[in-house]
């Protein structure tokens, strides 16, 4: 195994290896990587005269750009861990992690409000005093993202690597396939852990990373178009809004640069991954399964999908295996909560702030998950174990009722709940974001030739604003706590 070395390190011999290689860019400039390395040891020594130290956890709140790069970088030279949080936040969240990261400062625009002192990227530029490098240090903590889980309180999943990077294998590729003659299209948000795990590879293994602002469909399309982007991040929602795009639209962009697209971080339903695989190709399309705090996870490409439709993939590090409400691990076929752990005798994946993990004797975690493996140890997933609704003794899954609704042409995204029903217990209710057109009626005869007849929703809302945040992400406990709350 290759010797680790800081992440600062690794910039600076990236920058000494081409230095004029365009290392970042997002819609308004391009760093090379040279600029890159000089302007982050400018930022150091600025978070360094503005307090921060060794070992401080720093929340992060700026918009997808160069600066959020910057500033990642800035403080790993300082052995400081990036916490990223959206720089939508509300305040009253916003302080409640930073009351658990103990941050010393925030850096973030004006968007973010908080009583701590606040700087951007040109406030920490001009408290540099100039000067050598920083010296080479290691951030004890990779990375610091949050989480709202099931219970909608903020905790931390501090990283259990510290800011390292790790040379591939001569002849092996790097992490996510991605290669130094890459160009990286990043169109989800960064203070999510996937786009950021997956944009600072990007950087170190000498790609070009170019960041979308937003996520948009059609720009997405162009952004490709546009850099010849042969590496791409998407979630669910992002290919359903990109796949529903008028074919002539869509047949505009040239996308045929494109070598690897992996999606993550929500199910994707099995009609939408078969279009994407017949329009890019099965050895294009990838998925990954696994949590932020990254006990184990596993991987399908689009080729092993076609003959395991509906998996996400086999454990590819650490392990995982289905088991029964006592605990018992259970046959291949049958359905329960997944349970994961790191391969035994390796070090901790992750450490929470804020919350303790589920556990189970020998190391075994669970993140919520509920699926089964097959003959050949594919996984399957049905739903998250807090989000399953009771219906008349049958357990739904709310996952497959959303795939069945957001297959219709008109559905831009959907969420499915329980409500209290005094019959049935729960009633599948649908939570519906439509295109111009759509009516209950056309929903009720779409999913009737789709889902049997108690997995069909009983009651649809449709809402004109968005249910899923940037990331695909939905919070079912939230949207079911607002519709049962008392009504002023």
């Amino acid at each position: 195994m290759n010797t680790p070395i800081s992440l600062g390190a690794r910039l600076r011999d990236l920058a000494a290896a081409n230095p004029d290689k365009p290392a970042v860019s997002d819609k308004d400039r391009t760093v090379t990587r040279a600029q890159l390395d000089a302007r982050t040891d400018a930022i150091a020594r600025g978070l360094i005269a503005a307090g921060v130290k060794h070992g401080d956890l720093v929340t992060l709140g700026l918009t997808n750009s160069v600066d959020f790069i910057e500033a990642c970088w800035g403080l790993w030279k300082v052995g400081a861990t990036p916490q990223p949080i959206s720089h939508r936040l509300p305040q009253a969240e916003a302080d409640a992690v930073m009351d658990l990261a103990e941050t010393p400062i925030l850096i973030a625009g004006d968007t973010l409000v908080s009583h701590r002192p606040r700087y951007d990227i040109s406030a920490l530029l001009a408290l540099d005093p100039g000067g050598p490098p920083p010296p080479d240090v290691t951030a004890p903590v990779y990375k610091a993202p949050t989480s709202g889980g099931s219970t909608g309180r903020p905790k931390l999943i501090l990283s259990g690597a510290p800011g390292v990077f790790v040379p591939p294998e001569p002849g092996a590729l790097g992490a996510w396939g991605i290669v130094e003659d890459d160009v990286v299209i990043m169109p989800g948000p960064l203070y999510h852990n996937g786009p950021f795990i997956t944009s600072v590879s990007g950087v170190n293994m000498g790609a070009h990373v170019v960041i979308m602002p937003r996520f948009d469909a059609e720009q997405t399309l162009k952004f490709i178009h546009d850099h010849s982007g042969s590496w791409i991040y998407l979630v669910p929602t992002m290919m359903g809004r990109i796949w529903r795009l008028p074919p002539e639209v869509r047949d505009a962009y040239e996308v045929k640069s494109l070598r690897m697209m992996w999606h993550l971080a929500a199910p994707c339903p099995a009609w939408l991954k078969e279009a994407w695989i017949e329009w890019l190709g099965p050895e294009v399309v990838m998925e990954l399964y696994g949590g932020t705090e990254g006990q184990s996870a596993t991987t399908i490409s689009g080729a092993e999908w076609l003959t395991h439709r509906g998996s996400v993939g086999r454990p590819v590090m650490g392990e995982m295996r289905a088991v029964d409400a006592a605990g018992n691990p259970l046959a291949p076929g049958e359905i329960g909560e997944i349970f994961m752990r790191p391969t035994p005798g390796s070090p901790a994946t992750y450490a929470y702030r804020g919350a303790e993990a589920r556990t189970m004797e020998d190391g075994w975690e669970s993140l919520g998950d509920i699926g089964w493996f097959d003959e050949d140890g594919y996984l399957y997933l049905a739903d998250r174990r807090t989000d399953m609704i009771l219906v008349g003794g049958s357990n739904v899954y709310p996952a497959e009722i959303e795939s069945a609704l957001d297959e219709h042409p008109l559905v831009q995204s959907s969420a499915v709940i329980g409500l209290p029903d005094e019959d049935l217990g729960n009633r599948v209710h649908a939570i519906v974001q439509p295109r111009d057109g759509l009516t209950e009626a056309d929903l009720r005869d779409h999913v009737s030739g789709l889902l049997v007849t108690y997995k069909q929703p009983r009651s649809y809302e449709f809402v004109a604003e968005n249910i899923r945040d940037d990331a695909g992400k939905v919070r079912r406990s939230q949207l079911r706590e607002e519709r049962l709350a008392p009504k002023a």
